[in-house]
């Protein structure tokens, strides 16, 4: 899919096509055919490869910088389901002209610059609009991390009165999120960073052209990222942290089954073991005796409550 869009001085979005393409305008390509990237790579001048590095779903956050063109990589974070979270690469390309934004699928952040929000952002001030979206990505992590917080209380809730597998793999795939989301935050910080130092490069002032409110944009994204990456370490330890304890739970939940269950095996082996004695093809006591049945099983049961008393106050049971 192909969009190009372009703010008005007014405030709204203008739609265009690939022939009334103009300056300032914003391209955005999601899960693009070949046909689409060699047209946008021909009509903006463009590195094909700078169209196709977010076309790779494991690629990390970096920035590349070639001819008139400034390619920045991020990871933005994305909710495939109701406990599954994950990371995808978006390209954002600026050149003199344009701002490219490329990724493999629909995001939430990129879906926040619409029509609707049109005022908020101009796609000829490429160097904010690039802020923009780095920072309405971070606020998404942050959002997500809530929400993970927020599953992981129930999932706590739920797991302290009944262990169903179901739970403990809902944590799993919080665990799983987590992860990936570290792994992202970390390498758009470093991205973050990056383009701090290079706000004060001239040869790279016709492109990114900074302004005092961009660079504030910008420490604010750093300071949004910075904290979702101390939220994702914490919330990690913490659901790491749960995962082992009620492992240890289940063990010992498990150890005082066995230990019930082998108590019970000892008190059920007596009545077997006196029932077995008397029961030889030998002259034992009793055996004339019209009560003799009943004897046996008064003596087995009182040998077992015996054994069952003794067993209790060892509490095995």
């Amino acid at each position: 899919m192909l969009q190009i869009f372009k703010s008005m001085e007014s405030g709204p979005l203008q739609e265009l096509t690939l022939k009334t393409l103009e300056k300032g305008a914003w391209i955005n390509i999601v899960d693009p055919t070949p046909y689409e990237l060699k047209v946008v790579s021909n009509l903006t001048e463009v590195d094909p490869d700078f169209l196709r590095s977010a076309l790779d779903d494991e690629e990390r956050s970096h920035t590349d910088i070639e001819d008139d063109s400034v390619m920045v990589l991020t990871n933005v974070a994305v909710c495939r389901g109701q406990d599954s979270y994950d990371a995808l690469p978006l390209a954002i390309i600026i050149t003199d002209e344009y701002i490219i934004t490329v990724c493999l699928e629909e995001t939430p952040v990129m879906a926040e610059f619409n029509e609707r929000t049109a005022k908020l952002f101009r796609t000829y001030k490429k160097t904010r609009f690039l802020f923009q979206i780095l920072y309405k990505s971070s606020t998404f992590y942050l959002r997500y991390l809530r929400q993970i917080s927020k599953l992981s209380d129930d999932i706590e809730d739920q797991l302290r009165y009944d262990m169903k597998n179901s739970e403990i793999m809902r944590l799993l795939e919080l665990q799983k999120g987590l992860t990936y989301f570290n792994a992202a935050i970390r390498s758009n910080g470093a991205v973050l960073d990056k383009l701090l130092r290079m706000r004060n490069n001239e040869a790279l002032t016709p492109i990114l052209k900074a302004y005092e409110e961009d660079e504030d944009l910008l420490e604010d994204v750093i300071i949004e990222n910075k904290q979702a990456k101390e939220m994702v370490e914490m919330y990690s330890k913490i659901l790491a942290r749960m995962a082992d304890t009620f492992s240890s739970i289940i063990a010992n939940n498990q150890n005082l089954v066995m230990k019930f269950l082998a108590a019970m095996t000892i008190i059920i082996a007596i009545p077997t073991v006196v029932s077995s004695f008397f029961g030889m093809n030998v002259p034992v006591p009793f055996t004339d005796n019209g009560y003799g049945f009943f004897y046996v099983m008064v003596i087995a049961f009182s040998i077992s409550i015996a054994g069952a008393y003794a067993l209790w106050k060892k509490d095995m049971f």
